[in-house]
């Protein structure tokens, strides 16, 4: 069965759709079987290769039950990059936060939909919306792990302290008891500034009883990996000389590393 991940925080422009996009990208190429589900009605992940189309089937079709997950799962081998798939989204996934809203089992229906294909692949990556309502709640309940982009800076420190780990221990309570932690990545790293190895330390200061919690991979700003979307192309295709590019590599063997 597919080792599930979910990467989220509830603040925007961490770099997480860039982290799901480039460790997937990574982990396929290490010769893992991998499935991206973007699960933001924004649809950057599926933007970032090129299958953002509002007129296509995509996961709220998926959840509304008007089709199955495999029948729009994007195979891009042909693009690059083999044994890697997305489940694309695009804006009317907006609509399933409140289809969802009138049910009672709302955090259970990205679970239920990612059942039939969870054989298919080794590990399965849910890019979630940069907040923390009921899509990333069916993230959480669907995923073993949650991987938290954490853009060094104070704003992005104090959210992280805050709600999610909050809201990742009630998941673990009450919908998801195997949910576990899998770790806080360092995103837009700029070394010339005091003040992100002053959030590093924080949080490693903080977490000391759990250095588990925390990924030893440090992703750097790297005007490439902003480029690459732009391209259509995740960073191993674009540019895999950059130092963003061998900073991905690197979190995909630490990711694998960890089981």
């Amino acid at each position: 069965m597919a080792r599930t991940y979910v990467v989220a925080n509830q603040k925007g422009g961490v770099g997480k759709t860039t982290t799901a996009a480039n460790l997937a990208a990574y982990l396929a190429l290490e010769g893992h079987r991998v499935l991206m589900v973007d699960f933001d009605p924004q649809g950057n992940l599926s933007s970032h290769f090129g299958h953002h189309n509002i007129e296509n089937v995509s996961m709220y079709e998926v959840l509304m039950n008007e089709c199955g997950i495999q029948d729009i799962i994007v195979s891009l081998s042909g693009e690059g990059i083999p044994k890697l798939s997305l489940a694309p989204a695009n804006l009317h996934l907006s609509g399933a936060t409140v289809e969802l809203a009138k049910v009672d089992d709302r955090a259970g229906y990205l679970k239920n939909a990612l059942r039939p294909v969870a054989g298919d692949y080794d590990y399965i990556l849910i890019d979630c919306p940069p907040s923390l309502g009921v899509l990333t709640l069916n993230g959480f309940a669907a995923a073993h792990r949650v991987l938290i982009p954490l853009q060094c800076e104070f704003l992005a420190l104090e959210g992280l302290l805050g709600m999610i780990f909050s809201t990742i221990h009630k998941i673990q309570q009450g919908v998801n008891p195997e949910l576990e932690i899998g770790g806080i990545i360092f995103t837009m790293y700029d070394s010339r500034t005091k003040f992100a190895n002053a959030v590093i330390n924080s949080v490693r200061n903080t977490f000391a009883d759990h250095p588990d919690y925390i990924f030893n991979t440090i992703i750097p700003r790297n005007v490439r990996l902003s480029e690459a979307p732009s391209h259509a192309l995740p960073i191993p295709l674009y540019f895999p000389d950059c130092v963003g590019a061998k900073s991905y590599k690197a979190l995909a063997k630490e990711v694998i590393a960890r089981g």
